[in-house]
């Protein structure tokens, strides 16, 4: 597993998207970008954080960033949450954990005794120059989407 710093060079990576368009990290080149890890499409602590990013997606466009979701579930999977949920920002799809593995947050978890692979909810801010700006690790959902605004905006 990776771990990634504030000031180094993001790690890139091309994934599938819910909408079937394949995504790069090149594609930001110029622009700032959050990228919001979460466990699982339909949770209630996933349901609402992908809502409070959704529903600030044009404060970040205005601030210069784009807002992307990434999980471990499959295109299928992550298409069916963002129709549900009509959400307008796009979701990626990490099944082979190499994204997840490279910004670290591919762990080992532990629920009620029993311990298994997961996500740790976390969200990396990257600059223009795709320098990881900011790294918010194991994220409370509450206001935290507007925590990630203010700091791309004082980028």
């Amino acid at each position: 597993m990776a771990t990634i710093a504030v000031g180094a060079e993001a790690p890139d990576f091309s994934l599938p998207g819910a909408d079937g368009q394949t995504v790069t990290l090149r594609d930001f080149r110029g622009r700032k970008l959050v990228l919001y890890f979460y466990p699982k499409a339909g949770t209630e602590g996933c349901t609402l954080e992908a809502h409070d990013f959704n529903r600030l997606r044009d404060s970040f466009k205005t601030a210069g960033a784009e807002v992307i979701g990434v999980s471990a579930e499959p295109v299928k999977a992550i298409a069916r949450f963002r129709a549900k949920q009509d959400l307008a920002i796009p979701l990626l799809s990490d099944e082979t954990h190499a994204l997840l593995d490279a910004y670290g947050v591919w762990v080992e978890k532990s629920m009620y005794g029993r311990r298994f692979m997961g996500i740790e909810r976390t969200t990396v801010l990257i600059d223009a120059k795709g320098r990881i700006a900011r790294i918010w690790p194991k994220v409370k959902v509450a206001g935290h989407a507007e925590e990630v605004l203010a700091a791309t905006r004082e980028l």
